[in-house]
């Protein structure tokens, strides 16, 4: 079996008026089942870019993308649809939570484009919300909770669907030093229970978590580091 996320000789290129942009210039990496993976750099370094193909939100400009095998370039609007869906959970710097719903609610949401049944759905919601652990906090709306919180909320909606892929940008960036801390003890946990984590951050401290760094600049991959026993 080959590595879960392929990635060959990617390149991503805008034209800025006359002028052509390298956001991404020849970028190759596989991510394996299980790791725990951060992509590191500074504003402009192509990160987020790449966060964006990994997670088929935009195409490349040339290259290969395969996820489980298959050739992200060759498949319908459809299909990616139902990869981003079941395959990958998202979680970013904003919470982009519904205010005027419950965290239960929040967390649902996702769960509707499965087809599933509103109790289906809600017993998912409360098996996410559990896991991060936040099942004392269900009818709580986002103004009644912490960052950290709802940052919590966001992982539990990422995940209710069971994605096998979380793919956090920059989830640590609008909280405090400890909520921080306790969500990257989250992502941690989460991975020691069998997710693949690929974090996107510029922040050096945030990156020490991971198992795995890849340091991104000027759209190249300058560094590709594995940390023997971290990340656990």
């Amino acid at each position: 079996m080959g590595a879960l996320i392929e990635i060959k000789d990617m390149y991503k290129i805008y034209e800025m008026g006359s002028e052509r942009v390298h956001a991404l210039d020849g970028v190759s990496l596989d991510i394996d089942e299980h790791e725990f993976v951060a992509i590191v750099g500074p504003s402009g370094s192509g990160k987020s870019t790449l966060m964006n193909m990994i997670g088929c939100l935009d195409t490349p400009t040339s290259g290969k993308y395969l996820i489980e095998g298959d050739d992200v370039s060759e498949l319908t609007d459809k299909r990616l649809t139902v990869i981003r869906r079941e395959k990958i959970g998202f979680v970013f710097q904003q919470f982009n939570l519904l205010s005027k719903s419950s965290a239960l609610e929040n967390v649902a949401l996702p769960a509707m484009y499965m087809g599933l049944s509103r109790r289906e759905r809600l017993k998912l919601a409360r098996e996410a919300l559990t896991r991060v652990g936040l099942g004392d906090r269900l009818g709580h709306r986002p103004a009644e909770l912490s960052g950290g919180q709802q940052q919590r909320v966001a992982i539990a909606r990422a995940l209710v669907n069971k994605p096998p892929i979380l793919l956090a940008d920059e989830p640590t960036g609008n909280l405090d030093t400890k909520s921080g801390e306790d969500i990257m003890a989250m992502l941690k946990e989460l991975h020691a229970q069998g997710n693949t984590i690929i974090l996107i951050t510029h922040d050096p401290d945030v990156a020490a978590h991971a198992s795995r760094e890849i340091h991104i600049r000027d759209g190249r991959i300058v560094s590709d580091t594995r940390k023997g026993g971290g990340g656990q």
